[in-house]
């Protein structure tokens, strides 16, 4: 039996994959668009042809300012390529992605050579921060009673109880996160059972969402799945199967329902070409929005 295909989101990472046909540079690396900006659903007159550059099937990274990018051990890496007064080439990793600087002199097939030669560098340098970016988020909840936790855009109380201690009614404006734990319990205990709640939250809402936009988009999807992956926010297979992070729970509706969407999408187009974004825009036509609002999301991951 020939396996499902499987299209896999990464939120935390790419750009938009539709982009203007560049000129004739290494095949590796070439001219994106801002990674803000949606494609265009059909070219206009008279520009030139659009071509869909292949997806990776492993997770990327974007700079936010990007305006190259090269395929680095089966990741597509968007940086930003600037021009200095540096005697060679230089390769800068932080946070927000990769920059590349180089003098004058140095063609750009020399740049795109040597981004190669980095490759294996480059890579896990950006691996690393953004394993380290979750985990700085993850560590800014102090899992103690009192501690508001990031919930749909906003907050929850976590109320630490003994177990066999009732929960007591507090103030109707503050909602709570009850976590009951035994006598002398640590922090990891305090945190694995709120991590159950929210994820249990994050189903019950994530099954919502699907059933309410699978019939808008004439779609069935199958199954679904929580993720707790650190490098993209969901994946969709041609089966039907839907895997979401569960970690959207910490953001509004609206950019869990962009996810949503997106994927259920995917149940319709396996590709993120012209007709995929129309999919996406004939129920959510302010699609480009959510998603620009899902990037700067305050998580410590990048986006598509």
């Amino acid at each position: 039996m020939r396996a499902p295909l499987q299209f896999v989101l990464d939120f935390f990472t790419g750009g938009d994959p539709v982009v203007p046909t560049a000129p004739a540079v290494a095949p590796a690396v070439a001219p994106v668009l801002p990674s803000s900006e949606p494609p265009p659903a059909s070219p206009p007159t008279g520009a030139p042809p659009l071509r869909v550059l292949p997806t990776p099937e492993t997770t990327g990274f974007t700079h936010p300012n990007a305006n190259r990018h090269a395929v680095l051990h089966g990741m597509t890496v968007s940086f930003l390529f600037e021009r200095s007064r540096r005697r060679s080439i230089g390769f800068l990793v932080g946070a927000e992605g990769l920059v590349v600087r180089a003098p004058s002199w140095v063609t750009l097939r020399e740049v795109d050579a040597a981004v190669q030669e980095k490759g294996a560098w480059i890579v896990a340098k950006l691996q690393q921060f953004k394993q380290r970016q979750t985990e700085q988020f993850q560590q800014a909840i102090e899992w103690t009673h009192g501690a508001h936790v990031p919930f749909l855009g906003g907050t929850v109380q976590l109320c630490v109880l003994e177990r066999g201690t009732p929960l007591h009614e507090g103030s109707p404006d503050v909602q709570r996160l009850p976590v009951s734990v035994p006598p002398g319990a640590s922090t990891t205990q305090v945190r694995e059972v709120a991590e159950a709640w929210l994820k249990k939250q994050a189903r019950n809402l994530f099954e919502q969402r699907l059933q309410h936009f699978a019939p808008l988009l004439g779609v069935r999807w199958s199954k679904l799945s929580l993720s707790s992956a650190n490098t993209r926010w969901g994946s969709a297979r041609s089966d039907g199967h839907i895997r979401l992070n569960w970690r959207l729970i910490h953001l509004p509706v609206s950019q869990i329902d962009y996810v949503v969407v997106h994927e259920l999408a995917h149940l319709r187009e396996m590709n993120h070409s012209p007709r995929f974004w129309e999919t996406v825009g004939e129920v959510m036509p302010d699609y480009a929005q959510r998603r620009k609002a899902l990037k700067q999301a305050p998580m410590g991951l990048a986006q598509d």
